[in-house]
């Protein structure tokens, strides 16, 4: 029978045989995110282009001084108040259907370059009955038909779309004119 081994002895790896073993993993880590290392390099000289770093690097040295700074201005009430309603603000503009709202922005940026070009003078008086022929133009016309359906709009009911995380195209709660619920 053979002798058991009782005595194992380690091979011991010189400074120099160890820092070749490291060198040798760092260049095939290195090789095998070659891409990827190529890549972050361009977004940090990118950054280093932009003045990103210099602020960055000036953050971090005065990191304790700007953290006090930004927790005075954050134990505010009015802060605690205004990050509520940013939050707020954001989830409601994640339910806005941007496609519906666009029509409707380009006709607000028209009535805004009319009443940038407008001048007023002493001559511009409106009367009732200004107001009354008014009616009959076109444009105003359809400029009140869509404040009306707008209005309309506000006046709906609607418990079932507030505070909902659906996509507006998701929400089938919208009243018809006559009052009965419909898909829209």
């Amino acid at each position: 029978m053979a002798k058991a081994i009782t005595n194992i002895q380690r091979i011991e790896l010189t400074e120099e045989q160890k820092r070749k073993m490291d060198l040798e993993e760092i260049e095939t880590a290195l090789l095998d995110n070659k891409d990827s290392i190529l890549q972050s390099l361009d977004i940090i000289k990118h950054m280093n282009d932009r003045g990103v770093l210099s602020l960055l690097d000036g953050l971090f040295s005065e990191g304790d001084k700007i953290l006090n700074v930004l927790v005075k201005a954050a134990d505010k009430p009015e802060a605690t108040n205004t990050l509520k309603n940013l939050l707020l603000m954001v989830g409601v503009l994640g339910t806005i259907n941007v496609q519906q709202l666009e029509p409707l922005l380009l006709k607000l940026n028209s009535g805004i370059a009319r009443v940038a070009e407008y001048r007023e003078s002493d001559d511009d008086k409106l009367g009732y009955f200004d107001i009354v022929r008014s009616l009959k133009d076109p444009e105003i016309n359809r400029a009140l038909s869509l404040l009306f359906e707008f209005l309309k709009g506000m006046g709906e009911k609607t418990e079932g779309l507030e505070r909902t995380t659906q996509l507006p195209e998701n929400q089938d709660l919208h009243q018809s004119q006559d009052g009965r619920m419909e898909d829209r």
